[in-house]
């Protein structure tokens, strides 16, 4: 019964699909799923209030964006396929994971965005060497973060 429920809770049935695209960007699976948990539990359907789409909670312009640097087609009618959705939400976090070598930085930006988190790091209110964040002044970004690590730290026992 307890299993059942953690892996309705943590949608560990959704990991093969999404395994093969988190294997082609190299990037850690827990995270990835700890990612896809705290932006859409899961739901393809997604769409915030901020117009924020599918497993990944991709904005069409990011999703553009990432199309345009990797040559890839933008299909904005494709971004709620599960996928679709992960394919260019795993370029973008390994982007972002290449941009920002911190972790929490990393999910800072892809929560806050990339420019915000940019400009944090410019501010010693913020960040002591430009490359972690001390402080991270949007209490949802913050939030989202430690909801990340903490799911990150239940996936990692699945792997």
């Amino acid at each position: 019964m307890f299993l059942a429920l953690i892996l309705t809770a943590f949608a560990l049935s959704f990991r093969r699909p999404c395994r093969k695209t988190v294997q082609k960007y190299a990037l850690d699976p827990s995270l990835v799923f700890s990612v896809i948990k705290a932006e859409s539990g899961f739901s393809e359907n997604a769409v915030s209030s901020a117009g924020a789409v599918g497993l990944m909670q991709l904005m069409p312009s990011t999703a553009k964006f990432v199309c345009e640097k990797n040559k890839i087609i933008f299909e904005s009618e494709r971004l709620k396929e599960g996928e679709y959705n992960a394919m260019l939400g795993c370029i973008y976090l390994n982007y972002l994971l290449s941009r920002f070598p911190d972790k929490g930085t990393a999910l800072a930006a892809y929560n806050a965005g990339e420019g915000t988190v940019s400009s944090w790091l410019k501010n010693s209110d913020y960040s002591d060497d430009g490359i972690h964040l001390k402080y991270v002044p949007y209490s949802e970004t913050r939030n989202y973060i430690k909801k990340v690590l903490k799911y990150q730290k239940i996936y990692a026992i699945f792997d």
